[in-house]
C-alpha cells in the first residue's frame, strides 16, 4: 500500500471519528442528553438528593421522604418505588411529587 492511500485512509478515520465526537457533544446539550446523563449519574451513584411527597387521592400529605433517592416508576403507572436509607418504599395509587434539592 502506497505511503499516500494510508494518509487518505488515516483521514478518514479522523472525520469519521470527528464527525461522531461532534454527536455526542451536540446530544449531550440538548435537554434530553442532559436527562440521559442525569439518569446515569443517578443510577450508578445510588439516587440523587431528593425530596419525595405523597399525597392521597384528595390531596392530603400523606408522608414525605428526604435523602439520596432513586426514583423508579412502572409502566402502568399505578405504583412508584425507591430506595431510601437501604430500605425500599413501594408507594400504590398515590400522587407522588419528586423534587430534586
Amino acid at each position: 500500500m502506497s505511503k499516500k492511500a494510508k494518509t487518505g485512509i488515516w483521514v478518514t478515520v479522523l472525520v469519521f471519528l470527528g464527525i461522531i465526537v461532534g454527536c455526542f457533544i451536540w446530544y449531550f446539550n440538548t435537554a434530553s442528553g442532559e436527562r440521559a446523563l442525569k439518569t446515569m449519574r443517578s443510577n450508578n451513584s445510588g439516587g440523587l438528593e431528593r425530596v419525595v411527597k405523597v399525597y392521597s387521592n384528595n390531596g392530603e400529605l400523606i408522608q414525605t421522604y428526604d435523602g439520596k433517592i432513586d426514583v423508579e416508576d412502572t409502566e402502568y403507572g399505578n405504583k412508584v418505588l425507591f430506595d431510601l436509607n437501604g430500605k425500599r418504599v413501594v408507594i400504590y395509587n398515590a400522587t407522588i411529587v419528586v423534587e430534586e434539592k
